[in-house]
Order: C-alpha cells, then sequence, then structure tokens
C-alpha cells in the first residue's frame, strides 16, 4: 500500500484549545474537497504511513477525532472529514447512513486511497460498518467505538435519554451545555470538574457551543434509527474487528456492543472501564493505544 504523507495539525480558526497529551505538527493542516453525489465533502489528511478514515457521530465536526490525530500521524495518516450537513461539508437533498458511507468512500477516492483501516464512532460506527458491508475489500481493519448494529438501540426514547434529550434543550445555556456533558461523559468525570471549563473544552472540539443543537442533529438521528445491518454483519468475518464499548455509556450502552461484537466472527470485544460515551476525548490515552495496536495486528 502506498504511503501518503501530509501537513500536520494546525490552530482551528475558532482558537479551539488543545485539551489532549499528544504533540501537534507545526505545519496547516491540509483540507481539501470532494464532491460525492451531490454534497461536497470536506477532509483533512494529517501524517504520514497507512491511511485511517475516522468517522465521526451525530452533531460532531471531522476535528472532534483531534485526540487521536495528535497522537496518532505520526505513523499513519489519520483522514477526517465533516459529514454532509456539518461543519464545512454541504448538506446535499438526501441523509442516510448508506449515503455517508458512500460520502467516506469518496474521500478515499479523491485520496487515490485503495485501502484504509477504517474506525468509527458512535454514528460513525454504524456508518463504518455500512463502508465495511458495500466494500470490504477497502477496509483493512475495522474500529468501532461506543456504537451499536442497529441505529433503533441508540435512537430509543428510554424515560431516561428523554429526559437527558430534554434538558439539552431547554433552560438556561449553561444547563443545556451540563446536560450535554451529563450524556456524553461519566459521572466521575463531572464530579470535581469546572464544568463551564470543561464545556468550552468540549465546545472547541465540537467546534459550536454545547448549549445550541443544530437541525442537522434531528436528520442525523432519523437517518440512523432507519439503519439495521444484523443481517449482513456475518460478512464482515474477514476484516480485522475491533468492537469497543465504555462502561458507562448512556447511548451505545455496553450489551449493544456485545451483541453487534458477537454479529461479526471473529471480531474482539473490549469494555473501556469508567468510560463514558465521549471514550476518545476523556480517555484518549486508552482509545490511541487501543487503535494503535490494533493497526499494527492487522498489519500482520
Amino acid at each position: 500500500m502506498a504511503e501518503f504523507r501530509q501537513t500536520g495539525l494546525g490552530t482551528q480558526g475558532n482558537g479551539a484549545r488543545r485539551i489532549f497529551s499528544g504533540p501537534a505538527p507545526d505545519e496547516p493542516i491540509s483540507m481539501p474537497q470532494v464532491i460525492s453525489a451531490d454534497a461536497t465533502i470536506e477532509y483533512t489528511v494529517t501524517g504520514r504511513g497507512p491511511v485511517a478514515l475516522l468517522i465521526q457521530g451525530v452533531g460532531a465536526v471531522g476535528g472532534a477525532w483531534r485526540p487521536q490525530v495528535a497522537a496518532l500521524s505520526g505513523d499513519s495518516t489519520c483522514v477526517t472529514f465533516d459529514n454532509r450537513g456539518i461543519g464545512a461539508s454541504s448538506a446535499g437533498r438526501e441523509l442516510s447512513v448508506e449515503i455517508m458511507a458512500a460520502d467516506a468512500l469518496a474521500v478515499l477516492d479523491a485520496m487515490g486511497c485503495e485501502r484504509a483501516h477504517v474506525a468509527g464512532h458512535s454514528m460513525g460506527g454504524v456508518i463504518a460498518q455500512a463502508v465495511a458491508i458495500a466494500a470490504p475489500a477497502r477496509v483493512r481493519s475495522l474500529a468501532l467505538l461506543c456504537t451499536f448494529r442497529r441505529g433503533a438501540q441508540a435512537t430509543a426514547l428510554t424515560p431516561g435519554m428523554i429526559w437527558l434529550g430534554v434538558r439539552t434543550r431547554v433552560g438556561t445555556r449553561a444547563m443545556r451545555r451540563r446536560a450535554f456533558l451529563e450524556m456524553i461523559l461519566p459521572a466521575s468525570a463531572l464530579e470535581s470538574a469546572n464544568a463551564a471549563e470543561l464545556a468550552r473544552t468540549y465546545g472547541a472540539l465540537f467546534e459550536r457551543d454545547l448549549a445550541d443543537q443544530p437541525p442537522i442533529i434531528l436528520r442525523q438521528l432519523r437517518a440512523l434509527a432507519r439503519y439495521d445491518a444484523d443481517g449482513a454483519l456475518a460478512s464482515l468475518s474477514e476484516i480485522r474487528t475491533l468492537v469497543a464499548s465504555a462502561q458507562n455509556d448512556r447511548i451505545a450502552r455496553v450489551e449493544f456492543g456485545r451483541a453487534l461484537a458477537a454479529d461479526i466472527p471473529g471480531s474482539r470485544f473490549v469494555e473501556l472501564r469508567g468510560a463514558g460515551h465521549a471514550a476518545p476525548i476523556h480517555m484518549e490515552g486508552e482509545v490511541n493505544a487501543l487503535l494503535r495496536a490494533h493497526w499494527r495486528d492487522a498489519a500482520t
């Protein structure tokens, strides 16, 4: 496979603060675009080595992978992109998991990359499954983080999630930010933290105020709820697959991850102890180590 080398992670235009421990390369990041069907998809390419395509979840821009890019781009070409309708990518007319998977493959096509490690978080994990099902020959390995086998599992209106969802949309801005943090972080991460500072830090990664819920989020949730890959997951048996669930995840519960791993023959399941849904951010060290080892093992 060809080695890619692109420029490194630069300072974001909104003054985003680094909250991760990895080094940040000095050069500005490469931000090309690709036309995918009826949308323009902006993506970033950072680092050198085998390509790793990182796919984000609901309401998150590709830049939310910065804790991984900073740590892993020394020996991998980390590719992130904004899903259609969020960040710098245009919305297009239709939205589905399959369409977003086609966008991901369009990014690889634009790079001239035949094969990549594919990792996805939350809805991004569902998109990653769809990429692997549609084009298994393009996937060197698969990493499915804090995700599920059916979108309806995450969008089910349980009393607890209804209450949290309402709290992210009503009340003062500080109250809404706090509710969002409670949704994605374990209680232990909030107990001694300055909630306002934490909201600013996570808002910088998400590139929006956590008190705001962009309309694209509802469209993404509807698209996610319609997706069910159950019958096709057995076809991924030839792809080295890692499924990692967070012990205290309110959205992608551990049992969802175990069921997903059980449906993919030969996959490896890991439970991240003490983690919440935003594990790639607040447990960056553990997640980065898992990804690095997974990509290394897939190369052998």
